[in-house]
């Protein structure tokens, strides 16, 4: 399966192919800028698994059952509090 970065995590495509990930963003596809359903309906067309921040795209891959996740910023909030507090344990005192 291959991933579809959404504008937001193109930055990281280097380091999901290190993680064995065959990548695309959606600059490589020609979509930056395109409205969300049409990167949906192109991530299902062409069986990409669509990985994005934003709800709205993820909310219309589940209604045309395409591949999607979605990492929200609580997600990202509780992985960064996680590691602050393990590296930094006297800071939440």
């Amino acid at each position: 399966m291959k991933l579809l970065l959404d504008e937001m995590y193109a930055g990281l495509k280097e380091y999901f192919q290190i993680l064995g990930w065959e990548v695309v963003t959606v600059h490589d596809e020609g979509l930056k800028g395109r409205k969300d359903r049409e990167v949906v309906e192109h991530a299902k067309k062409h069986d990409l698994l669509l990985v994005t921040q934003d709800p709205k795209p993820s909310d219309l891959a589940e209604l045309i059952d395409a591949k999607c996740v979605l990492i929200s910023s609580h997600m990202i909030a509780k992985i960064a509090d996680e590691k602050i507090r393990e590296k930094y344990p006297d800071l939440s005192k």
